[in-house]
This record gives structure tokens, sequence and C-alpha cells, in this order.
């Protein structure tokens, strides 16, 4: 199912790693933010008055 990539296969294998480990780390970081954002958001509208 792999190709051979003869000597380059530990440099293709690890950007691939890198790759997915960047893309990973975006996606958490997006969650995290989101949230942070969603709680703020929310304290707000409490303060305000405009829950519900």
């Amino acid at each position: 199912m792999m190709p051979d990539l003869g000597k380059y296969a530990g440099a293709v294998l690890w950007s691939y790693a890198a790759t997915i480990a960047v893309i990973v780390a975006l996606v958490a970081v997006s969650l995290w933010r989101g949230a942070q954002v969603k709680r703020a958001l929310r304290e707000v509208e409490e303060r305000q008055g405009k829950n519900g």
C-alpha cells in the first residue's frame, strides 16, 4: 500500500508526522479558543440581562 520512498523515506514520513501534528494542534487551539469566547459571551450576556 505504501510506495517505496527509497532514501527519502525518513524525511517524507517525518514531514507527514509534522504536518499531522500541526493540524491536530490547530484544531485543538481553535476548539479551546472557541470555548473561551463562548464563555466570555455568555458572561457578557448575563451581565446585560439578555440571558435566554
